[in-house]
């Protein structure tokens, strides 16, 4: 490249770039603040969904106490002795695995021979539910019992590590209150349903949550912990503990919002870390249930954010100087492009095109000349090379006739050989048997004419062979018939009209092959009556059953050859099986490829099984080796009803 082509690119590339990359900068700029903001938006309504969530979760389980006590509360209204207490208070905490305990207290007047105090108290302990008969325990001043005795249910402050009547537990709970009411509406005493807060929170805990640090705190009115991680604040510390007014005043307005049951979301310094707080007020109560999320996790996607639009922009300036410098280059590349393919032309490399010029300049005429002049060039050089792949394309559709005329030249000799074999051997007999004829015939004149019953014997075997060589020449002559064009047309032109009795037609082939078989076995076993007929044509199924059964006799030791009729839904099945060799899968081909047999040695010209196979297409079935037979061969003819 000359010096001057150098400077043009350094200005062109210079001034592309001063341009591209403030706007690049600041559209990065612009998405990334727009960014920030959703994913904080984004935070945010994932917090609150799962803050929403989790306070389903929390109504569900006070929910599930609620609808146990109230369920149950008519039962204790109608029953208010003190063994249908105990057995009731049972049966509801059997009912409810959240209830920790249950209490029945009842005012003086209802169970006088207790005394003035009576109360039933049920605690679940481990797996088991054990229910005491308090009757010194002084319940009418505790704080559950007045509650209820307003009238209404309501939930209570929770209280714990305490001893009240018999039994003393050191767990915090909280109870769901509601008085029993007699028949004339007079309050008869106060159900007590406690639950434990540390059941609760692991029931709120055990939900996967997407901040690995996120945790609940559930405050009271004053802004006592009744739910925390940190064990040393439940029901000792307030969110106001520890608390300096002037250093943590977001602590201080956050805990004031939690103590009014308000609901919102805020930011806070938590332990050292700055957090996102959701909360809302939990409903039937005084309590506030809250998020706390450190921000840093909610705004990972934001951190990470910065650190790809960083990336992004070292990627971009990279991108801008790469694709700057290659639209220069394409700029300046056609002078030098001219003379590189002129180079590579004049050194023998034909294949370089030379593009056309826009330019009106004497530089772009030459080059559009020496374009027009290679285009000439490569015409010729096209028409060359069509000439070259016609005389290719010639020579190979000759070498393909050739092919064919030496294969059909081939198969026409083995034909021949097949046919001379097959008629050959009929033909020596006959000719065998006309000697003998001829030599019996000649003794008769010169000896005197006596009966002689080896003769007549002779005489009878001579005229079965002669028979059964006929039929089977009659066969061949039929079959060849059938394979040529002619017999494929008339097979065509068939016509399905004849009345066919199935089992008379498998009886008749059977006794035509028996006649000229003498010594064959062949059973006949069917499924269908005599009465059951076919449209057919009884030419061609005549043809295909006899030909399976002379198949399987030629085939087999001819004792163990069985012909069945077989009745199903759609099709009558004609099945002829053989205890010979049998057919492998790879010579499944023999059912429709003419002229091809197992052993070219063995008597037959391979028509037999392909003509089946066409004649049962024709009367609209077909014909399937079942390979699924091993003890030799068995044809199904599939012919429908």
């Amino acid at each position: 490249m000359s010096k001057t082509s150098k400077k043009l690119s350094r200005r062109l590339s210079l001034g592309i770039t001063l341009l591209a990359v403030p706007i690049f900068i600041g559209t990065l700029g612009i998405l990334f603040l727009q960014s920030r903001r959703l994913i904080r938006l984004e935070a945010m309504e994932r917090t609150n969904s799962i803050l929403n969530k989790t306070m389903l979760d929390v109504r569900h389980f006070m929910n599930s106490i609620e609808v146990s006590t109230d369920a149950n509360a008519w039962l204790l209204e109608e029953n208010l002795t003190s063994d249908s207490i105990e057995s009731i208070s049972r049966r509801i905490m059997k009912m409810n695995p959240n209830i920790l305990s249950f209490s029945v207290s009842t005012e003086p007047e209802v169970l006088p021979q207790f005394g003035p105090h009576f109360s039933v108290y049920t605690v679940r302990d481990a797996n088991t539910i054990n229910s005491y008969r308090e009757t010194e325990y002084a319940y009418y001043d505790k704080l559950w019992y007045k509650t209820a005795l307003k009238g209404e249910p309501c939930w209570v402050e929770p209280f714990g590590e305490h001893t009240e009547g018999t039994i003393d537990y050191h767990e915090a709970v909280a109870s769901y209150c509601r008085p029993l009411h007699t028949a004339d509406g007079k309050i008869a005493g106060v159900i007590s349903a406690d639950f434990s807060f540390s059941l609760l929170a692991k029931a709120i805990n055990e939900a996967e949550h997407p901040y690995p640090d996120m945790y609940f705190i559930l405050v009271g009115k004053d802004g006592r912990f009744f739910i925390h991680p940190d064990d040393t604040k439940l029901f000792r510390k307030t969110i106001f503990s520890d608390t300096d007014p002037h250093e943590n005043t977001d602590i201080i307005a956050l805990g004031h919002e939690l103590a009014n049951g308000k609901q919102g979301t805020r930011h806070a310094t938590i332990d050292g870390q700055f957090c996102h707080v959701s909360f809302r007020p939990v409903p039937g109560t005084d309590w506030s249930l809250a998020l706390v999320c450190p921000d840093s996790e909610i705004l990972t996607d934001y951190n990470l954010l910065a650190y790809v639009v960083g990336l992004i922009i070292i990627i971009g300036l990279m991108l801008i100087l790469w694709l700057t410098q290659k639209v220069v280059r394409q700029t300046t590349s056609p002078v030098i492009n001219l003379l590189n393919i002129t180079q590579q032309i004049t050194e023998g490399n034909y294949d370089e095109t030379i593009p056309y010029s826009n330019e009106p300049d004497t530089f772009g005429k030459l080059q559009n000349s020496f374009a027009k002049m290679q285009e000439s060039l490569h015409e010729h050089m096209r028409d060359i090379e069509e000439t070259t792949k016609q005389l290719r394309l010639h020579n190979r559709k000759q070498e393909d006739a050739i092919d064919q005329v030496e294969s059909a030249a081939k198969e026409k000799e083995s034909f021949i050989r097949h046919i001379s074999h097959q008629v050959r051997t009929p033909l020596n007999i006959i000719m065998g048997y006309a000697s003998v004829i001829y030599e019996s015939v000649k003794a008769r004149h010169t000896e005197p004419e006596t009966p002689n019953q080896f003769e007549e014997d002779n005489l009878n075997e001579i005229r079965a062979a002669l028979l059964n060589n006929a039929v089977i020449l009659k066969r061949m002559v039929l079959m060849l018939y059938d394979s040529s064009e002619s017999g494929a047309s008339a097979e065509k032109k068939c016509k399905r009209t004849s009345e066919i009795s199935c089992n008379q037609i498998a009886r008749e082939s059977i006794s035509y092959v028996k006649v000229h078989n003498p010594g064959v076995r062949i059973r006949f076993e069917t499924t269908v009556s005599d009465s059951v007929f076919i449209l057919t044509n009884q030419v061609y199924l005549t043809r295909t059953i006899r030909e399976l059964i002379y198949n399987a006799v030629k085939h087999s030791d001819k004792k163990h050859i069985q012909m069945r009729v077989v009745d199903t839904q759609e099709q009558m099945l004609f099945i002829v099986e053989d205890t010979g060799p049998g057919l492998s899968k790879d010579a499944v081909q023999m059912i429709e490829k003419p002229f091809t047999k197992m052993n070219e040695e063995s008597e037959g010209l391979g028509l037999g099984l392909p003509l089946c196979k066409r004649h049962a297409m024709t009367l609209g079935g077909d014909l399937v080796l079942d390979t699924s037979y091993t003890d030799g061969c068995r044809f199904i003819l599939e012919l429908p009803k």
